[in-house]
């Protein structure tokens, strides 16, 4: 029997779902997996599943934990190799995952994650091209220091969880990146769970699918 549960959001979209999913599986626990499909706004059924209204939340052995960062540091408390063992690349790792959270709102809103489509060169606005070259940064600065392929080393961990959204958006639409951040977007890309995920976006019913994504905003 599952020791819990974790509710998420439409998997070819909620950018969220996926980071907790992500740190859920990383570590290993053993939790039913509740899918809600996205309304495209306000989704009631999500609103009277989880204590916030918000994916992705987790029931784990008598835990209740809501917003992503919040899972992913529950799951480094069962699984600590979730963060670098090195305590100042530890703290970096943390800083980088927490800018994320808190963070790139122009980025998010410009590019929403979906996650099969592409839409290259669209919704390069400034705002959001900025918060890509502040990404560009810090990826380039961990990724020289470990060594990759992942942010810190040769094991995907936290900061990949919190970052494989952004990875998304970018193989979406295709801004203009360095050779170093697209080398580590295939080693995300191929990761088996982001393999996964993908394989189950897929899979989702075409009635999920909606029309605020699946389509281009602007030039």
């Amino acid at each position: 029997m599952a020791e819990g549960r974790l509710v998420i959001g439409t998997k070819m979209y909620s950018s969220w779902s996926l980071r907790g999913w992500l740190a859920v599986h990383l570590a290993g626990l053993d939790v039913e997996e509740v899918v809600i499909p996205l309304a495209g706004g306000g989704t009631e059924a999500i609103k009277d599943a989880t204590p916030a209204g918000l994916v992705p939340y987790l029931e784990h052995r008598g835990a209740r934990i809501w917003e992503s960062i919040a899972i992913l540091e529950y799951c480094a408390e069962l699984e600590p190799a979730l963060w670098p063992e090195d305590r100042v690349a530890r703290a970096t790792a943390r800083s980088m995952a927490s800018e994320m959270h808190a963070g790139f709102r122009a980025l998010r809103m410009a590019m929403p994650m979906v996650a099969l489509r592409r839409f290259p060169g669209r919704n390069r606005t400034p705002e959001a091209l900025a918060d890509i070259v502040r990404i560009e940064t810090i990826w380039g600065e961990a990724l020289r220091a470990s060594g990759g392929p992942f942010l810190f080393g040769a094991r995907f961990g936290a900061v990949d969880a919190m970052f494989a959204p952004v990875v998304s958006r970018f193989l979406t639409w295709e801004p203009e990146l360095s050779a170093l951040s697209r080398d580590y977007m295939a080693s995300v890309r191929a990761h088996p769970l982001i393999e996964r995920w993908y394989a189950e976006a897929a899979a989702e019913p075409a009635e999920w699918q909606l029309a605020k994504y699946e389509q281009a905003a602007q030039s």
